[in-house]
């Protein structure tokens, strides 16, 4: 069984508010899934093995992107129908990115700057290799998308870091999306790549155009914001 008991005679007979609120502590949420996404992760912290660390999940996490290139590349050069490993990868990717910083809190054993720092890192890390795992996959004009998703998403990333800045309150969702939407989409589009050839080309483009316009949308907000705490000195 995946029981830890450790964390049964840590966390005696918990409700799934008490646990919600003890993982959900560092962080705003506003992502479409939230509700649902948050109560499994509340279900799994509980059954994660004590000998599972936060760092190995972060390392479970990353190779989910690892596998969602290695999708591209092997759809590349081999067979479209490996970019159906991209949903493994998303999904391991989620599995691990979710929930290292959420059993850390569960177990009573948060390291909010290290946990920030190797979260950002790895998902910077993770973003490129997505991105050249389109670039790879895709042919003449169209592998620029590819950079487009870089750009976009690292803009994101930069905002989040700018609104805990300026308003002490760490986002990663843009609205009512977030990674874990980001993830489900895009493995849709995989999935659909695979059945109607030249899709992934144009929901890329789709896309970027919506990550542009989040971007642009969350910086003028964000803007508003500083120039108004300016004002008030």
């Amino acid at each position: 069984m995946l029981i830890n008991n450790t964390h049964d005679k840590s966390h005696p007979a918990l409700k799934t508010s008490e646990i919600l609120e003890s993982i959900s502590q560092d962080r705003t949420r506003t992502n479409l899934l939230r509700k649902h996404e948050q109560r499994a992760l509340a279900f799994l912290v509980q059954r994660i093995p004590s000998w599972i660390s936060s760092n190995m999940l972060t390392a479970i996490g990353f190779c989910g992107s690892v596998i969602v290139f290695a999708s591209f590349v092997l759809a590349a050069y081999i067979n479209r129908n490996y970019l159906i490993l991209g949903v493994l990868g998303f999904t391991l990717s989620w599995f691990g990115d979710s929930l290292d910083g959420r059993v850390a809190y569960f177990r009573n054993k948060p390291r909010k700057l290290y946990g920030f720092t190797l979260d950002i890192t790895i998902d910077w890390i993770s973003i490129l290799l997505i991105g050249c795992g389109y670039i790879v996959y895709a042919q003449d004009i169209w592998e620029l998308l590819g950079y487009g998703f870089i750009v976009m998403y690292g803009w994101e990333i930069i905002i989040a870091l700018m609104r805990y800045k300026i308003t002490g309150k760490y986002s990663i969702d843009s609205g009512i999306f977030g990674p874990t939407e980001v993830r489900i989409v895009i493995s849709a589009i995989m999935l659909a790549e695979v059945l109607f050839p030249g899709s992934l080309i144009y929901s890329a483009i789709l896309m970027v155009v919506i990550l542009l316009s989040s971007n642009i949308a969350d910086t003028r907000k964000l803007l508003k914001i500083a120039d108004s705490m300016d004002k008030k000195g």
